[in-house]
């Protein structure tokens, strides 16, 4: 599927392929023109916190986000899909009330978002919208779902989500839910529930594209048979590359594909490469990260300090490096097996994804200059970035 080099100037496309070279301003200006979205951004964590305003720059180093308004502008990101993710607790009445309290609450944020800011950002619930309000300035804000739970109280509610303008759902993290199996748990359903199949035959009624990032094989399976729209892998890997279980294997990668669908790529470091394991690291970075969840309480100052001790101990007990070599060697994979035209970008920002090269949405021009000094063009580009979202964003709206 790679094409070969097309570029005007050979020079410029040695110069794009050094890891830590600036970007060429022909290349930066070719992305520029570009509908440039991203299908997961976990960015909706930080709205909670006390201080912290999206329109203002912020940096990795100093409170651990990746994504604010400043940064998208030099990145040249559009916008895309802000997930209302809820970590899996406990599946007991008090733990589904939580989380169908919780899950409310991150969508009322994200629309409270674009509320306040209606001259910096607009919410788009057709495909239809979003050039309408990339012409006008803004920047996109659709709404994902990454874990169904608050749904388990009533599934019912995924209408009031619709209304309220969610237009993906992803139906399970990292255990198992009430509706699927995660892929890095032990089976419990052997795919979707009776209730899971339910939920994927109302989000088709609604036209809301399904998402099986995080599912297990057997659920990829069940959703890819019992689904009436194309589906998405909203923030996954190729398994033929970096073996961990939420990766896409290359005959499941063409059987999405083959139904229309598309496969997003992610920068979560574990999922590009293995990792061996590291007990002392783990031991030092869970309670930090268990301090972190508690962002929303904490003042500009403390998550700061927080930042700093993280950052320290990752320092201490350091890992192999990844970097964006890493992700493109999986973008790229996946490009070869199915083609431009069923593949994106869903780097996990503020989820955990980023890598040396590619830290914040800042730096998305490296991964077109790498796309072209493969022989894509910007035609295929143009597909990659945003295109392709669109579409099947567009047929899962079709297949009322």
């Amino acid at each position: 599927m790679r094409r070969a080099p097309h570029f005007a100037s050979l020079a410029l496309l040695c110069a794009c392929c050094c890891a830590h070279a600036e970007v060429p301003p022909a290349i930066r200006g070719l992305h520029e023109r570009l509908l440039v979205l991203d299908s997961h951004l976990d960015t909706p964590m930080h709205l909670a916190r006390p201080g912290w305003d999206i329109s203002q720059r912020h940096t990795y180093a100093e409170d651990l986000s990746q994504v604010d308004l400043p940064r998208m502008i030099e990145g040249g990101l559009d916008g895309g899909f802000f997930a209302i993710f809820t970590p899996q607790g406990p599946r007991t009445p008090e733990g589904r009330t939580q989380a169908s309290e919780h899950g409310l609450a991150v969508i009322t944020r994200i629309r409270d978002m674009v509320a306040t800011r209606p001259d910096e950002f607009a919410l788009a619930t057709r495909a239809e919208d979003v050039l309408d309000i990339v012409a006008s300035g803004r920047r996109v804000v659709l709404i994902s779902m990454e874990n169904a739970e608050p749904l388990a109280a009533d599934p019912g509610r995924l209408a009031t989500y619709h209304r309220l303008g969610l237009r993906m759902l992803g139906l399970v993290h990292a255990q198992n839910n009430d509706f699927a199996d995660s892929a890095t748990a032990l089976p419990q359903w052997h795919g979707l529930s009776p209730a899971g199949r339910e939920l994927v035959q109302a989000a088709n009624r609604l036209g809301i594209l399904i998402d099986v990032s995080h599912a297990s094989d057997a659920v990829f399976d069940q959703v890819l048979a019992l689904s009436r729209a194309p589906v998405i892998a909203s923030h996954s890997g190729a398994r033929a590359i970096g073996p961990h279980p939420r990766n896409l294997d290359d005959e499941r990668l063409r059987q999405l594909a083959a139904k229309g669908g598309v496969v997003q790529v992610n920068s979560f470091a574990s999922d590009l490469v293995p990792r061996p394991p590291n007990p002392e690291r783990d031991k030092a970075l869970a309670p930090l990260y268990r301090e972190f969840r508690q962002a929303a309480s904490l003042p500009p100052e403390q998550v700061a300090d927080l930042a700093r001790r993280i950052h320290d101990a990752e320092a201490l007990h350091p890992l192999p490096s990844t970097s964006l070599d890493d992700f493109m060697r999986h973008l790229l994979h996946i490009l070869e097996v199915v083609g431009p035209h069923h593949v994106g970008i869903g780097a996990d920002w503020d989820g955990g994804g980023g890598v040396e090269g590619l830290r914040d949405v800042s730096q998305l021009p490296e991964i077109s200059a790498r796309l072209l000094a493969a022989g894509y063009s910007e035609e295929d580009l143009a597909a990659i970035w945003g295109g392709n979202l669109l579409r099947v964003m567009a047929q899962a709206a079709r297949s009322l």
